[in-house]
Formats: structure tokens, sequence, C-alpha cells
């Protein structure tokens, strides 16, 4: 028997200028805060064409040659399994600009958590910067708490 499981599909990228990150300070998201560019892929979209596409819509930016570097997951309440692509990024071209998400600015890397970052930033710098980890997972059988893998 085949097994399936509902899924939605969503990415992230971490751009970065040498020591800098570009950050996207997001607005009206569920939680407001210092975050990455990035979203949801669409029906039928590859999905480094969709991180490509997501980062030059909220920032101008066009990221060359993105690179996969771990996943978010959660099952959510519904039964489906809600999964983020974390990406890096350094080679882009174009002109920053921000969209209605959020602003968008570079930071040193070294500064961000100081901020007020949210969705787990934190743990997931430990994937995008660092590479310590591949993957964040949260447990709802946990307390919803992040675990990196």
């Amino acid at each position: 028997m085949e097994k399936k499981e509902q899924v939605v599909v969503t990415n992230i990228c971490m751009v970065k200028d040498g020591s800098r990150i570009l950050v996207q300070d997001k607005i009206g998201c569920g939680a407001d805060g210092i975050f990455l560019p990035g979203g949801h892929v669409e029906a039928g979209e590859p999905i480094v064409d969709s991180v490509i596409r997501e980062v030059w819509e909220e920032t101008g930016l066009t990221i060359e040659s993105p690179k996969l570097c771990g996943i978010k997951d959660w099952m959510d309440t519904d039964g489906s399994r809600y999964m983020v692509f974390m990406f890096t990024a350094d080679k882009f071209s174009g002109e920053l600009k921000s969209s209605d998400e959020g602003p968008v600015y570079w930071m040193e890397a070294s500064e961000v958590l100081k901020t007020n970052w949210v969705w787990h930033l934190d743990k997931m710098m430990k994937i995008m910067w660092d590479g310590e980890y591949a993957e964040l997972f949260l447990d709802d059988k946990n307390g919803w708490a992040p675990v990196l893998k």
C-alpha cells in the first residue's frame, strides 16, 4: 500500500554578503519581527525556482545557485506536514527594495539574535549559518519544543 501524506511546502533563504545577512522585518505574518525572506511553493513549481522567486518578490534581489542546507518541519493539527526548505545564497544581483511583507536590510549575522526575531530563527541559524544540523523538527509530543537533528 502506498503511503501519502498531505504536505504544505515552503522555503526560506539566508542571503549572505560576507559577515552580513539579509533580514526582513516581517509585518502582519502572525508574529512581527526579524526573519528571512521566503514563502510558499506554488503548485507544480520547482522548489529551487520558488526560493529564487520569493527572494526576488520580497527583496528585489535575484539570487543565483541557492544551496539547500536543511529543513524545518512539523505535523500540523489537521494531520498535514508543514515543511520549510532552508537555503543559503551568496551570489545575487539587483537593487534591494522592501515589499509589503516588511522592510529588508543587511545586518551583521552576529547581531541578528540580539533583535526581536521570530519563528525559531535562533535554531534555524544553527542550520543555515553554522551548518551544525540538518533538520529542525517541532514535536507536539514535546510541547512543540524545537528539536535539532
